[in-house]
């Protein structure tokens, strides 16, 4: 009842979101002159920006793939797809991605999957995943001075409140995994500093998810202390991901055969926008993204900012909750109805 009730005030939320956002960004905008203009563009180029999305959600499923083997269970890519698209699926419609993991591990469970192992495979494929945005975004704060001046002026606290909170996350990740026994004490303090202070009630249970969560983080530091190559390869993968994904605007640029702007501007400024919006509790950055794109990208579209910024959100956001959503209803289908009906209750993975 709790699951359902919440996944309800999820899916308001994203309505809502999604509605302020359609009327903040087209509110007073000529929508005939503004679809004429998304007509002009190329498909010939709008085709690999697909592609370029369908190889980022392919890129996370091959780091479950690629780990899953150091657990020695061995798993067709096609099925790390499916488990691929339902975190990408739950993570665009939930505020702060918050409900990608969980339902991967709902998945997993079901190619029975220990629960511990899925875990610590998606906190790595966590913490890799926000440390190539830390690192993208370090890099633009400490050599992009130029790049700076030019397109960041009018969004620049932003831009560091982005980078700012994802720091703080990747530390704090690092922290618990490195150091869990610094780690145990600054969270058990800090929860029985609410609790005296009365701004939580005392829950056992409460407790012991936060010792359960710890035990995690212990997991997680043995597996990257025994992995370290595999690590370096998964980050490798992660910035190729990332960088495809950035990648959409520059086909969208293409598209409407402009030229005069570097390929390496349009995937940092897009870089720029996620890097400011990752931590920020709306689902898929909506509204947010919208904004500092038609902030950013003037010098590099002019006039067709607007259907630029409509084809490029619709390829990098819209298209990946499309793709998803369609193989996050196959992966229900796959468990539900055909891999019943062929196997059983058998064992649904092979482990050597």
């Amino acid at each position: 009842m709790h699951n359902k009730r919440k996944a309800v005030w999820d899916g308001i939320f994203l309505l809502v979101v999604f509605l302020l956002t359609v009327y903040g960004v087209f509110h007073g905008e000529d929508m005939g002159q503004m679809l004429a203009a998304v007509r002009q563009a190329d498909i010939r180029w709008l085709i690999p920006g697909v592609a370029l999305v369908i190889f980022f959600i392919w890129g996370e499923s091959i780091i479950i793939w690629y780990m899953m083997r150091s657990f020695h269970i061995f798993l067709k890519r096609r099925v790390c797809f499916l488990f691929s698209s339902v975190g990408f699926f739950f993570s665009c419609i939930t505020p702060s991605a918050s409900g990608g993991q969980p339902m991967q591990i709902y998945y997993m469970k079901k190619e029975k999957i220990p629960i511990p192992v899925s875990t610590v495979i998606l906190m790595v494929v966590t913490i890799t995943y926000k440390l190539v945005l830390v690192v993208i975004g370090m890099v633009i704060l400490v050599f992009g001075g130029a790049f700076k001046e030019h397109y960041l002026k009018g969004i620049l606290p932003v831009f560091y409140l982005g980078i700012l909170l994802n720091v703080f996350c990747v530390s704090f990740m690092t922290l618990l995994v490195f150091h869990p026994v610094l780690a145990k004490r600054i969270l058990t303090g800090g929860l029985e500093w609410l609790e005296e202070h009365h701004l939580l009630k005392r829950h056992r249970e409460r407790r012991e998810k936060l010792y359960g969560a710890m035990q995690i983080y212990r997991e997680t530091a043995e597996y990257l202390k025994h992995h370290k190559k595999m690590i370096v390869i998964v980050i490798f993968i992660t910035f190729a991901q990332r960088l495809a994904l950035f990648g959409v605007t520059w086909t969208v640029y293409r598209a409407f055969g402009m030229s005069g702007t570097g390929m390496s501007d349009i995937v940092l400024l897009q870089a720029v926008i996620s890097v400011s919006v990752d931590m920020l509790p709306l689902p898929g950055g909506m509204g947010i993204s919208e904004t500092l794109f038609l902030k950013i990208f003037i010098p590099v579209f002019g006039q067709m900012l607007l259907p630029a910024m409509v084809l490029s959100r619709g390829l990098g956001y819209y298209s990946q909750l499309l793709i998803s959503a369609l193989f996050t209803i196959a992966a229900q289908l796959y468990y539900t109805i055909w891999r019943q009906e062929k196997t059983g209750n058998g064992i649904l993975c092979r482990r050597d």
